[in-house]
């Protein structure tokens, strides 16, 4: 059985881009992942997964802002929303907190990315693992999963 690693890395190949993967020690948070990257907070996607009234999404936005619920809501015409539990996220993603990549499309779940994460150049993620990111061009990510967009993020400090 392939890790979503190997699923993520085939797929990247196979479209011929290119990426850096990095070894570090396990992270956990945003901030800690873009320290042991050597990479600015901005640039990591921060992959989160959510409860609607009738399923799982991932919300994926830039590590350095903050979800909008209430716009994020309006986007999926849902009233009542919540974050996945631990198990929840495991047993959907087979992911532990923290290493959920932003790629849905191989993970069997629907997701929306915030355009905010396209201001940046790069984008930095955790795939599957809390002691590896890859880093890609943010172009090149939408160009092959082609994901849903939307604006469901705030700036952190407001």
């Amino acid at each position: 059985m392939t890790t979503i690693f190997e699923n993520i890395t085939a797929l990247l190949r196979e479209h011929t881009l290119s990426y850096i993967v990095k070894e570090h020690p396990p992270t956990t948070t945003s901030e800690e992942s873009a320290h042991a990257r050597g990479e600015p907070l901005k640039i990591g996607a921060k992959a989160l997964m959510v409860k609607s009234d009738a399923e799982f999404v991932l919300a994926v936005l830039p590590a350095d802002r903050r979800l909008d619920t209430g716009a994020l809501k309006k986007l999926l015409g849902t009233k009542n929303m919540r974050f996945a539990t631990p198990e929840e996220l495991k047993q959907v993603t087979g992911c532990d907190k923290g290493a959920v990549p932003p790629f849905g499309n191989l993970l069997g779940v629907r997701m929306i990315v915030d355009q905010a994460l396209f201001e940046e150049e790069f984008m930095a993620f955790n795939p599957g693992s809390l002691e590896r990111s890859i880093k890609m061009k943010t172009a090149e990510y939408q160009r092959v999963v082609q994901p849903e967009i939307g604006h469901f993020s705030k700036d952190i400090f407001l």
